[in-house]
């Protein structure tokens, strides 16, 4: 669907991962916004290959969470392999903690391919493919993109915002002046990627060794990824070739056929953040901002968590829900954390090369010890290690009390309405801004003000209560009340708001940002409190 060309409130150059997911979130809040990516189409070959929980909770929130899924393999096994072959480690997460699989693979181009349909059920959101950025201009309204299409013509379009999610070498980037710091690894690495696998293998593995560390990967539809980390003496032309390439698969396969090969490339491994996520108008997001080594499988998880902070505060502002102060806490929450995931995939990187067989030891010798422990082989099988976003910048109204859950994104449990039906907590909420209350009704603890205030913003009221509370003569009635203009009342099944409840107390109630993560958390009788330092953050 191509819609009328009415100036966007937003442009998005680069419609990979990161700049797609972007432009389904602004469809969804309907915010006019075109998309412009200077391939015609997806390239059918893939880069990412790992997607985790919070990405595929923002999936959710676009209405394609099980569409990508069906091309995926959800919490593939991770194991780690000492130089000798013995399996050190393993990573084997089956919690899920905001609804999802905490790890899943899936092949990029299937996966561009759903984002970029979803694009079609927008009226508000236009694409054009083919068409390369020349050059911006910005102002104290604006900004004016230069865009040249496939024939050569060039077109200004004015627009009031620009993301640039165009990659690694972003042109946007470049035209904004915005440094990216850090450094680029010298060593090289070779990645494979074959078809037609028949290895036995439906897991993810990490070959360590001092000199020639190896990661294999298994992935849909019986292609798999192999990166062999180089030699300094070997030469580019030559790892390439088909012959040399089979050889360096060939003891992965003894007595199995070898695969076809779909593409080999040599890559150098970056760790760089930009300076700023954020320059007037212009906004950067994904590896336009940020650059990791793929030790983690973060670096195209990090741009999701981009989309998904900046995607709302743009319609916020747009909509006239909220000043545009507000999109300043966009680099402020974001950069933050990018920066330390980039620092986490590297150390992670550096345990795949240990520097000798001394230090194999000493890292085998430890995990033996973790192992043995339950509560440190849960931190390690359910990925617990994994750095999360805690903000406390930005957005958020400070609880002043240390493991406060705001900042946080917030748990996704089942719950369950009066009638007996279920649903995932985002689907109850909404879209937008909701009010939790923990065994308690937050609209009895709201004045008019307040109230009004949340209509303003189409707020949803929600009650979490205790399974089974609701006598049972009165399901029926208070199935009913769940469709008025009140709150809407269900039960928590996993007991996950329970156990909120008995560890933070002072946390009757959370303030759910479209993004959900938390924005306040108080007592009841605090909200009207709450509700007046949210409307002054938002610049209402």
């Amino acid at each position: 669907m191509q819609p009328d060309r009415t100036e966007p409130s937003v442009v998005v150059v680069g419609a990979g991962p990161c700049g797609a997911i972007l432009a389904n979130l602004l469809g969804e809040f309907a915010v006019r916004t075109l998309l412009v990516d200077r391939e015609l189409d997806v390239l059918d070959y893939p880069r990412a290959v790992g997607i985790d929980d919070e990405s595929l909770r923002t999936l959710q929130a676009i209405g394609l969470a099980e569409a990508a899924g069906r091309d995926m393999i959800a919490n593939t096994p991770l194991r780690y392999y000492s130089s000798d072959g013995h399996c050190f480690a393993q990573v084997r997460p089956t919690e899920r903690p905001f609804g999802w699989p905490r790890r899943s693979n899936f092949l990029q181009p299937l996966f561009e391919r759903t984002l970029r349909d979803g694009l079609a059920r927008y009226s508000t959101v236009e694409t054009r493919y083919g068409c390369t950025l020349q050059g911006l201009t910005q102002d104290e309204a604006g900004v004016a993109v230069e865009l040249v299409d496939p024939s050569g013509q060039v077109e200004t379009v004015r627009t009031r915002y620009l993301v640039g999610a165009d990659g690694g070498r972003s042109t946007v980037r470049r035209l904004t002046g915005i440094d990216l710091v850090g450094s680029t690894a010298s060593s090289r690495w070779l990645v494979v990627d074959v078809k037609n696998d028949q290895l036995a293998a439906p897991y993810a593995a990490v070959h360590c060794h001092p000199q020639h560390p190896t990661m294999v990967i298994a992935l849909p539809y019986r292609h798999r990824r192999f990166e062999f980390k180089l030699g300094a003496d070997e030469q580019e032309p030559d790892v390439l070739k088909e012959e040399t390439v089979l050889r360096r698969l060939e003891p992965f396969y003894d007595g199995v056929p070898l695969p076809d090969i779909a593409r080999s490339r040599v890559y150098l491994h970056h760790s760089r953040v930009a300076r700023s996520f954020q320059s007037g108008r212009v906004f950067l997001a994904g590896d336009a901002a940020h650059l990791q080594p793929p030790f983690f499988g973060q670096g195209m998880n990090s741009g999701v968590r981009d989309a998904t902070n900046l995607a709302w505060k743009l319609a916020a502002v747009v909509r006239g829900q909220a000043g545009e102060s507000v999109l300043a806490s966009y680099d402020v929450e974001r950069r933050k954390h990018a920066t330390a995931m980039v620092s986490f995939a590297t150390r992670i990187g550096q345990m795949y090369s240990p520097r000798n067989r001394a230090t194999e030891v000493a890292r085998d010798s430890l995990f033996r010890v973790v192992n043995r422990l339950p509560g440190a082989r849960d931190y390690i099988l359910q990925m617990k290690y994994k750095p999360m976003p805690d903000y406390t910048g930005g957005l958020v109204v400070p609880s002043g009390s240390p493991g406060s859950i705001v900042g946080r994104m917030a748990p996704q449990p089942i719950l369950e309405a009066p009638d007996g039906s279920r649903r995932r907590l985002d689907d109850v909420l909404g879209d937008w801004f909701a009010v939790v209350g923990i065994h308690c009704d937050p609209l009895e603890h709201l004045g008019e003000a307040g109230r009004a205030e949340w209509d303003r913003l189409g707020t949803r009221f929600v009650a979490v209560q205790v399974p089974r509370a609701v006598p049972l003569e009165e399901r029926g009635v208070a199935a009913a009340a769940t469709t008025g203009a009140g709150s809407w009342r269900g039960a928590d099944v996993d007991g996950v708001f329970a156990d909120l409840a008995l560890a933070r107390p002072a946390e009757q109630v959370l303030i759910v940002r479209p993004d959900r993560y938390v924005m306040a958390a108080c007592r009841a009788v605090e909200l009207d409190q709450v509700t007046g330092r949210i409307g002054e953050m938002l610049g209402r």
